[in-house]
């Protein structure tokens, strides 16, 4: 793909480095600090998301040089209404896992596309189902793996995605933090 923007992920999740890095595109990364991540309680969960992968473009647009593209994301885990986001210690992860248990949720990730005079937001949900899961499969998920970093307590990559997703209806990268796909094609018509 060829573009006239140096494109900058702005993401320390190897994840999100990996997944971009998959589309054969030349970026770097830059990480601003102490970014502001809350959103009004009236927002619909569908917008909560795209809202905040915004309010991180916004945040980049003061410092970008005019040949620069910057991609912003935030991914986050829909339970009915409630928003599961990333736990504050092992007891909230258990918690969580629990929660998802034997359900079905959405994975919903908002990205940014911005450049000094341009912006498109966009967003992807995925339907993932777990089976159920046992208290000894959570907890030794939870000690093991460590997933404190993770919307919703768990990486689809990991362990509890191999032995726990029994459905998933979208796209499996988007579960990963980043949909790709459609990065993809929103810049080749950005």
């Amino acid at each position: 793909m060829n573009t006239n923007h140096k494109i900058i992920l702005s993401s320390n999740s190897p994840r999100r480095k990996e997944l971009l890095a998959g589309l054969d595109l030349d970026f770097s990364v830059r990480v601003l600090a102490g970014i502001d991540e809350s959103y009004p309680p009236t927002l619909p969960v569908g917008e909560i998301a795209q809202y905040i992968a915004g309010k991180k473009a916004d945040a980049y647009r003061r410092s970008m040089a005019d040949d620069e593209l910057v991609i912003t994301a935030d991914t986050i885990v829909v339970l009915g209404n409630e928003v599961l986001g990333k736990p504050h210690d092992e007891a909230d992860a258990v918690r969580m896992l629990h929660e998802l248990s034997g359900k079905t949720h959405q994975v919903i990730t908002g990205v940014c596309l911005t450049t000094k005079d341009r912006q498109r937001r966009f967003s992807v949900s995925t339907d993932v189902t777990f089976k159920t899961f046992t208290d000894d499969e959570i907890a030794y998920y939870v000690s093991k793996y460590k997933p404190m970093d993770k919307a919703g307590a768990y990486g689809i990559q990991e362990w509890i995605g191999h032995i726990g997703v029994t459905a998933l209806n979208g796209s499996y990268f988007n579960v990963m933090g980043l949909p790709v796909q459609r990065i993809y094609s929103e810049l080749q018509h950005f």
